[in-house]
């Protein structure tokens, strides 16, 4: 028997197959596929995201180590971690532990050697003075000497010429005298004269040649004294040569000392700039306000090396910016300007990663640099500040706080960008071109 012949009414069946109502399930199929279609033709902003964290845009803004400028033992700490420190406040005082180092009064004994390096330089200058006197006077008695030599040669000259004149009259004489010898003689042998007139005109020969005699011997003395005093000459000009030799030696010695007294002195004012300097170290101050954290040394008495980090600071007034690092393929899609979306750690958001302009609790931001070198994660690190025409960053901002990045591309349909996706295709280049072509606008 079925259901028509007894005509039993079913609620329950009547609830579940209602094949004889009106079924709206299909209009509701349609009407999503609709909306789902429509939606496929919404625009979709391209993005790429990365993770990066709070830093300083510069670098004088960044936690900063600070370390002992010299070797040293802790006398006293100034401050505590955790505390805010003014520029030029002071850390800690240091002691010397170096033994070159150790005599309290050592730039005092130090400048003591350059006056006295000075005394030495002022004596040596002296004598290289007394030696230039020494030698104008040498030059000038050596002169004075030549010329009284040459007064002398000349004296000698005038002597020889009379002498030679002498020597003539008396070598006539000697010549008449030997012509009236001779004749007289051929006369003697012809009887003519007598042996008396003879011996007369013999004795006149003898004389006129004695005078001969004396007068070559004379000159020839004259000669031998010009002789001696040229020689005394050179003997003169030997002498003061090598007194002024002697005199330029030791000038020049001194010349000598004065430059390694010069040498030494700055050598020992280079030490006492040193020592004063280095006394100005055993004070450590802060180099910039900030905050002090990580103390690496904490007792009285511990021995710090020579560049030996001590504590950080971390600066109060820091310009933010963030440090994002970046996949190689998305790189050259990074370019100075561009825009970027940031979610900060510890402050709530609500993002739609295809449309940022509708997101909430994100924050704006602009690409002011990247690196042109891979770091050590195998990313390129890019630097983002905050964008003055966007909203300001938060003041509760800290650095080292984590920051996720959405840097912003072309808009381009829902069903681009899916079937982008399906097929692995890398995002659209969009600010190059855009900037190429308003280039060329603008010069056209």
């Amino acid at each position: 028997m079925d259901q028509a012949t007894y005509k039993i009414p079913l609620k329950s069946f009547d609830a579940i197959y209602l094949h004889d109502h009106n079924n709206k399930v299909i209009y509701w199929f349609f009407g999503i596929i609709i909306l789902l279609v429509l939606g496929l033709f919404l625009p979709w902003t391209q993005n790429i995201k990365a993770k990066g964290d709070i830093t300083s845009l510069y670098q004088e803004q960044r936690p900063q180590n600070i370390n002992s400028p010299i070797p040293g033992k802790i006398v006293k700490w100034s401050v505590r971690e955790g505390d805010f420190v003014k520029k030029g406040d002071t850390i800690m005082q240091i002691s010397e532990i170096k033994e070159d180092y150790l005599d309290p009064n050592l730039v005092g004994r130090t400048q003591q050697q350059v006056e006295a390096k000075k005394g030495s330089i002022r004596f040596y200058k002296g004598k290289a003075a007394t030696s230039v006197s020494q030698m104008e006077a040498l030059q000038a008695a050596k002169n004075f000497k030549i010329q009284q030599l040459k007064n002398k040669i000349a004296q000698l000259n005038n002597k020889l010429t009379g002498e030679q004149a002498e020597l003539e009259a008396v070598v006539n004489e000697f010549n008449l005298t030997k012509d009236q010898y001779e004749r007289q003689q051929k006369m003697f042998e012809q009887g003519l004269v007598s042996q008396t007139q003879l011996q007369q005109r013999n004795t006149s020969f003898q004389n006129a040649f004695a005078k001969k005699i004396t007068a070559e011997n004379k000159i020839a003395q004259t000669r031998q004294e010009m002789l001696i005093v040229e020689i005394e000459q050179n003997g003169v000009q030997q002498e003061y040569s090598e007194k002024i030799s002697k005199a330029e030696g030791d000038r020049l010695q001194s010349m000598g000392n004065i430059a390694t007294g010069e040498g030494e002195m700055a050598k020992l004012e280079n030490q006492v700039a040193n020592y004063t300097i280095r006394n100005g170290m055993y004070v450590i101050l802060a180099p910039q306000d900030g905050q002090i954290v990580q103390a690496n040394k904490s007792g009285i008495g511990e021995i710090l090396k020579d560049g030996e980090r001590i504590t950080v600071i971390v600066p109060t007034r820091v310009n933010y910016a963030v440090e994002m690092y970046v996949r190689p393929v998305d790189l050259p899609l990074i370019s100075i300007g561009q825009k970027v979306r940031f979610m900060f750690d510890g402050f709530p958001a609500i993002v739609f990663s295809g449309w940022p302009e509708n997101s909430y609790g994100t924050f704006g931001g602009k690409v002011v640099a990247y690196e042109h070198t891979i770091s050590a994660n195998g990313l390129f690190r890019v630097l983002i500040a905050e964008d003055a025409e966007d909203r300001p960053w938060p003041q509760q901002l800290k650095l080292g706080t984590g920051a996720q990045g959405i840097a912003l591309l072309k808009d381009v349909p829902v069903w681009y960008e899916l079937w982008r996706n399906i097929n692995g295709f890398p995002p659209d280049y969009y600010t190059l071109k855009d900037t190429v072509s308003k280039d060329k606008n603008k010069e056209k």
